[in-house]
């Protein structure tokens, strides 16, 4: 394993389902940095609505460690199954990733739906004009709708985030 030392690195974690809070409490009393992004969720059931938090990506945390020294912690820790990989390494998320997800998490009304990138078929080019997202590029969803397509690369996975129409730029 090749990843360095030196300085904490954001690391995917797979976690036990609907364990998420769980895994992110678990790792706080651990002395583990730990993020488990959420997003206000209005629920109805059939006698009232509430809000509720509800974890952005499923069966998802992230931490903010040294890998090696700090490795055995996190996976001993329960409802840890075990780190992301990606091309058969721990992946590492970039910090801008994590700070454009935080940033946009912050706004009043934001809301984000999640997808895996299997069976999208690429639309129209777009360019976001304001905004946390603004000058990143992503692909329309379906025409007339006001979603666009941003991929977190490193995850494999794809946010589907509503925008305004006046808030998009046809490129290409």
């Amino acid at each position: 394993m090749n990843v360095s030392t030196s300085e904490k690195k954001w690391f995917a974690l797979y976690t036990k389902p609907r364990w998420e809070k769980k895994v992110h409490e678990g790792l706080l009393k651990r002395g583990v940095d730990s993020w488990c992004p959420v997003q206000r969720i209005e629920k109805q059931w059939t006698d009232r609505k509430k809000i509720i938090e509800e974890p952005l990506f499923r069966s998802y945390v992230f931490v903010n460690i040294d890998f090696e020294p700090q490795r055995l912690k996190v996976l001993q820790t329960d409802g840890v199954l075990n780190f992301v990989h990606y091309l058969g390494k721990p992946a590492i998320i970039k910090d801008e990733e994590i700070d454009t997800i935080k940033r946009y998490l912050s706004e009043i009304d934001a809301k984000v739906e999640l997808r895996t990138l299997q069976g999208f078929r690429t639309d129209t080019k777009v360019k976001i004009t304001q905004g946390v997202f603004m000058d990143k590029e992503g692909t329309v969803l379906r025409e007339g709708r006001k979603k666009v397509y941003v991929q977190l690369q490193s995850l494999g996975q794809v946010m589907v985030v509503e925008f305004s129409v006046a808030h998009l730029e046809q490129i290409g």
